[in-house]
């Protein structure tokens, strides 16, 4: 186990580094640790990590990513690694990838000679290959590591947040009731692991108009709301459903609306303003 210097939560932890268990990496420097994370897949999750990390990284940041949903890694073809890229290591250290635009990034799909074969794992070896990519990859100096986190609150889920020293975490939902109901789940997971909320994204909240560009909402009851209420959080932003952040694994964002980017930098800078509060 390693003191306290390398951990993000220097300074701000009361506790030794032989109470909280956390083993920290003494070659990295990591400033932040931003945790984006659902009660539910198939909401925008990893989508929603990968273009925070490419508005981090616009700002003239070090940034990196670690794809911690270890069944269904997605964060590679998001950031347009070519197929076949792999991760290696020393025997001491794993070296994340860098990606076309200066992103590091570690996911198992870097390590697996056909990315379509299915990880058939138990409990525990998931999470002990989340704890390799905290402290075993070779991350170096990073102003801010987005993990992006499995949906639901099992084991792996768990353990980033038992083993990970997190500033905080982004849920990210989608306007329906059941899903908004299945997110309150991580929330109070988060708040009972006294991890902090920086804040809530609604992704797929409105559609577009091609013609006049209004916005038009899918949900006619669209609960956030109430649900920003009961959950005592704060909206960060609502993202639309369009094609063009469906295809940023194939056209990075360079196609994607200058009104969703806008929206997108907001949003980063409220919860990079709420870490730093």
């Amino acid at each position: 186990m390693s003191d306290c210097s390398s951990c993000p939560s220097n300074g701000s932890c009361s506790k030794s580094a032989s109470q909280c268990g956390i083993q920290n990496n003494p070659l990295n420097k990591i400033k932040n640790v931003i945790g984006v994370m659902s009660g539910k897949g198939g909401v925008g999750k990893s989508t929603i990590s990968v273009m925070l990390a490419k508005q981090l990284k616009s700002k003239g940041l070090k940034v990196g990513v670690m794809d911690a949903d270890i069944t269904g890694p997605s964060v590679c073809r998001l950031l347009n690694l070519a197929k076949g890229t792999r991760a290696y290591g020393d025997g001491n250290s794993i070296f994340p990838v860098e990606s076309p635009d200066g992103i590091k990034v570690i996911s198992l799909n870097l390590m697996l000679e056909d990315e379509n074969q299915p990880v058939i794992w138990r409990g525990s070896l998931l999470s002990s290959c989340v704890t390799q990519f905290w402290n075993e990859v070779l991350w170096g100096e990073l102003d801010y590591l987005i993990i992006d986190m499995p949906p639901g609150t099992g084991d792996v889920t768990l353990t980033i947040m038992q083993s990970i020293p997190l500033n905080g975490v982004v849920m990210v939902s989608v306007p329906q009731d059941m899903v908004s109901m299945i997110v309150s789940k991580s929330i109070n997971m988060a708040k009972a692991m006294n991890i902090k909320i920086l804040g809530i994204i609604e992704n797929m909240s409105y559609t577009l108009c091609p013609h006049c560009g209004e916005k038009i909402k899918l949900y006619a009851n669209d609960p956030v709301e109430s649900f920003i209420k009961d959950n005592q959080t704060t909206l960060l932003g609502e993202l639309p459903s369009t094609a063009s952040l469906c295809a940023i694994s194939d056209d990075g964002t360079d196609k994607i609306e200058e009104s969703i980017k806008a929206e997108f930098e907001n949003i980063t800078n409220k919860i990079t303003q709420s870490i730093n509060n």
